[in-house]
C-alpha cells in the first residue's frame, strides 16, 4: 500500500479500528482506510462512488486522492485513500450537521446534472444500495465469534426480523434521496475551512428521516444535551421525534449501536462488558437505561 503511495509506512499512525483500520501517514497529508471486516468489503466501491458524487456537487466532505486508482487492492485487502483534513479539535454542532445533511440530501433531487438515473432516484450514482439498515447487523452476527453467546445471537437475529417487518410498514413523510446512513457528529470533521462529512460506508438511497435519528437517539441513550436534537430539527426543518414512526427508527438505531463493535469485541474487555449490557437492555425492552459510548 505505502509503496504505491511512495510513502514510508513506519510513520503511519492508527487513528481508529472498528470495521475499518484508519491510518494517517506520517510523510503525506493522507489517510488510508483499510477494510477490516471481510464480509463488508462489498461497501468499498459504493464509498468511492458516493465520495465522487459529493465532490461533483460541492458538498463539504472528505475527498479521495485523485491520482490513485480507487479502491486500492493489495492482495486480499481493499482500501481507500483520502486527503487528510486537519482536525481543529472542535466538535461539529448539530446545526452544522443539519446543514451538511441538507446539502447531501439535495444532491439526490436534481435529476439532471450528472446524466440519467439508473432507477435509484439519485443521478450519477448507478445502482446505489437501497436502504437496508439491518443488513450489516446480520453480517456482523454471522461473523461474530465466541464473544457472542448463541442465545444472544438468536435473539438479535429475531429482533432484526421483527424490526424489518415494522420498517416495511412505515409511511415516510419525506422523499427518499441520497442518505448518509450514519449521521452523527462523530462522522463530521471540523477542519480549518469548516465541517465536512466523512464515513460513507452506510450511504444509501433511503429516507432522510433515518439521517435525523442518530442525534435524537444520542440524547435518549447517551445523555447528550436535548438542545442538540433541537438544533438539528430546527436547522433541517423536520423533527423526527414528532413523527409517529420514530420509535421504530430508534429501535433500529439502538440495535445497530449495540452490535457495531462485534468485530473488535473479542479484543477489548470493556467493550465486551458494554456490549453485554446493551444486549441485556434490548432483551428487557428497557429504553431508559443510559449507555456508555464505545471507545
Amino acid at each position: 500500500m505505502c509503496t504505491r503511495l511512495d510513502s514510508d509506512p513506519r510513520g503511519a499512525t492508527l487513528l481508529r479500528f472498528t470495521n475499518n483500520a484508519v491510518y494517517a501517514l506520517g510523510d503525506r497529508e493522507v489517510v488510508v482506510r483499510i477494510v477490516g471486516t471481510p464480509a463488508l468489503r462489498h461497501r468499498v466501491d459504493k464509498v468511492v462512488q458516493v465520495a465522487r458524487h459529493l465532490e461533483r456537487h460541492g458538498v463539504p466532505a472528505v475527498r479521495l486522492v485523485s491520482d490513485v486508482e480507487q479502491p486500492v487492492r493489495v492482495g486480499d485487502y481493499l482500501a481507500t485513500v483520502w486527503h487528510r483534513v486537519p482536525d481543529t479539535g472542535r466538535r461539529a454542532g448539530a446545526a452544522e450537521l443539519a446543514a451538511l445533511l441538507r446539502s447531501m440530501h439535495a444532491t439526490g433531487l436534481d435529476g439532471a446534472s450528472d446524466g440519467a438515473s439508473d432507477g435509484t432516484g439519485v443521478d450519477g450514482l448507478g445502482e446505489l444500495t437501497p436502504w437496508e439498515p439491518l443488513d450489516d447487523v446480520r453480517v456482523r452476527l454471522d461473523a461474530a465469534g465466541p464473544e457472542l453467546a448463541p442465545a444472544d445471537r438468536a435473539f438479535l437475529l429475531d429482533r432484526c426480523d421483527e424490526l424489518d417487518a415494522l420498517v416495511a410498514e412505515l409511511d415516510f413523510p419525506l422523499a427518499s434521496t441520497l442518505a448518509h446512513g450514519d449521521a452523527h457528529a462523530g462522522n463530521v470533521i471540523v477542519g480549518p475551512d469548516g465541517p465536512v462529512l466523512c464515513d460513507f460506508d452506510s450511504a444509501c438511497v433511503g429516507p432522510p428521516e433515518w439521517d435525523l435519528t442518530p442525534v435524537a437517539v444520542g440524547c435518549l441513550r447517551f445523555g447528550d444535551p436535548p438542545s442538540w436534537h433541537g438544533e438539528l430539527a430546527e436547522g433541517y426543518g423536520f423533527d423526527v421525534t414528532a413523527w409517529e414512526g420514530f420509535d421504530v427508527l430508534r429501535a433500529v438505531r439502538e440495535l445497530k449501536l449495540a452490535t457495531s463493535v462485534l468485530p473488535i469485541a473479542g479484543r477489548d474487555e470493556a467493550v465486551r462488558a458494554e456490549l453485554g449490557r446493551r444486549i441485556a437492555d434490548l432483551r428487557s425492552a428497557d429504553t431508559h437505561q443510559q449507555w456508555i459510548r464505545y471507545h
